[in-house]
């Protein structure tokens, strides 16, 4: 219904678009922008209903004026002067928001991404100069003050309580277009709401003003068709309070609220004679509900996440005669955090040839019922995953679900594939340096790990290295022992004399393809 005041609804856009141009002025990321971008997709398609629902109201309008006259012929006039100017002004917005689009459709006329949209010189170029406003933005200002002020002339003139609402929508400075900045200091309403901004903000902004104007046609139709709360039903307002009703009860960000706000009354109306309510299929007992005039108050623990149905009827008695209202409602209940969300952003990064253990989960979504899609990915259970990357230098992971509304969700994330570090070589379990009795050579066993830094297991096989004695040619060994001709050439060494275990060639026994860098050499000290 119209007023005199703003509706619940129009409040909650409001204080919607009043977070969304907070959160633009910090530096957020572009996932913030795509999702404010939904956003406004959104408020465009709740213009469109309301669109649609106006065009009932015209006709019914112009209808009444054909088959009744008096009266009507007088607010079919009304009404179709004000679709004129609406329409002229709503079409005049979208020529700009198409403009300034016009790049980020190019490609595809059907998508735009939002998480582009972060520089706003398109508009900048179409509303400002180095003079400050250009004339495209003072007829942009012009054309609201001038739709401002003929609603005012052509409908707040016969329903003087919607003046101050029009003002209000349709606000764009004082009496020289300019507002007070944060700084106290006097700006142009134009480069207060348009000037520097982010290119999703001001087409947002934009929408919203188209929103303005299709409800401001509904406030006009609404009076005219009689439906305005005071003044001509004479309704006793101390009896009655709002109520908001939803159809469902939980929305996610960036949703379109689209909640009804009815009337309750509040004033004569008896407790209910009989109670018969079920939550979730469970009757209720008389211990977990309180009768209050016009219904009950619900005393039930919330229970498990999901979604939750209470049905049934309350019945009331009047002179005798029994009248059964019937009960169908639901509400959500969300897991309550216990736990904080911490990523460093700079670490997305996999091993190639190991597998790596991952957690990937969506929100509101049931693990059975995320897809995770990636070269390499496998589910092991619930929100377990391990990835075993192959070539290239990154890898995206694709993890999408369908929200219990019917909203589907999509998230692509990036991963850096890194080589394996470099092996070290061992000596009988020390690395890179190792000392060793000459009577012990025959037992030493040479091996290669990746160091303690290294948290994947990932165990190498030597298949052959070199032994380096001072002054004398390199011996092959295969295996991981020293051969005997290793053996007797160390043999020869002075005790303190140092040789080296070089060109040492490891496999992975779980992936026998995989390569690796050159294994770092092993610098042995003998000792009698």
């Amino acid at each position: 219904m119209a007023g005199a005041n703003e509706s619940p609804r129009n409040k909650l856009i409001a204080l919607m678009y009043l977070v969304f141009i907070t959160m633009l002025a910090l530096n957020v990321s572009k996932e913030v922008l795509d999702g404010f971008g939904q956003m406004f997709k959104k408020i465009s398609s709740a213009n469109e209903r309301v669109f649609s629902g106006n065009e009932i109201y015209y006709d019914k309008i112009q209808t009444n004026a054909a088959e009744k006259e008096g009266k009507w012929i007088g607010h079919d006039r009304t009404a179709k002067e004000i679709r004129k100017e609406s329409d002229a002004f709503y079409n005049k917005i979208q020529e700009i928001k198409d403009l300034i689009t016009e790049k980020q459709r190019e490609s595809d006329p059907e998508l735009i991404e939002y998480s582009q949209m972060d520089k706003g010189e398109a508009l900048d170029l179409v509303f400002f100069n180095a003079n400050g406003l250009s004339e495209e933005g003072q007829a942009f200002v012009e054309m609201i003050n001038q739709y401002k002020m003929r609603v005012i002339q052509v409908f707040a003139s016969q329903f003087p309580q919607y003046t101050e609402l029009v003002e209000e929508r349709f606000f764009t400075g004082d009496f020289e277009g300019n507002v007070e900045n944060r700084d106290g200091q006097k700006q142009s309403w134009l480069s207060s709401n348009f000037e520097g901004f982010p290119l999703i903000s001001s087409l947002a902004k934009l929408t919203m003003m188209q929103n303005d104007i299709r409800l401001t046609e509904s406030d006009v139709l609404n009076a005219l068709l009689g439906k305005e709360l005071e003044g001509s039903s004479k309704v006793n307002t101390d009896n009655y309070i709002t109520l908001l009703k939803t159809e469902k009860g939980a929305y996610y960000q960036g949703e379109t609220f689209d909640g009804s706000v009815i009337l309750g009354r509040k004033g004569g109306a008896q407790n209910p004679n009989q109670v018969d309510i079920s939550l979730d299929g469970r009757k209720l007992s008389d211990s977990e509900y309180e009768k209050i005039p016009g219904g009950i108050r619900l005393k039930v623990n919330a229970g498990r996440p999901g979604d939750h149905k209470i049905e049934g009827d309350l019945v009331f008695l009047n002179n005798g005669v029994e009248s059964k209202i019937p009960v169908d409602q639901s509400f959500a209940v969300i897991s309550k955090p216990n736990a904080a969300v911490i990523s460093a952003d700079k670490m997305n990064v996999v091993y190639r040839g190991v597998e790596n253990p991952m957690t990937i989960s969506i929100p509101g979504i049931p693990d059975n019922k995320v897809n995770a899609r990636a070269p390499g990915l496998k589910k092991k259970s619930g929100s377990k995953y391990i990835i075993t990357p192959g070539k290239g230098k990154q890898v995206v992971i694709t993890a999408s679900g369908t929200l219990p509304d019917g909203q589907s969700i999509s998230t692509k994330t990036t991963y850096r594939i890194k080589d394996l570090p470099k092996p070290l070589g061992t000596f009988r379990g020390a690395e890179s340096e190792a000392v060793i009795p000459k009577g012990s050579l025959a037992r030493a066993l040479i091996g290669a790990s990746f160091g303690s830094d290294f948290d994947f297991n990932l165990p190498l096989d030597v298949k052959s290295f070199k032994v380096q004695v001072p002054g004398k040619a390199s011996i092959r060994c295969t295996g991981k022992n020293l051969s005997g001709d290793a053996i007797a050439a160390i043999k020869g060494l002075a005790s303190g004399s140092v040789f080296t275990i070089t060109d040492i060639r490891v496999v992975a026994p779980i992936n026998p393809n995989l390569k690796f860098k050159k294994v770092a050499p092993i610098f042995v000290t003998i000792k009698n």
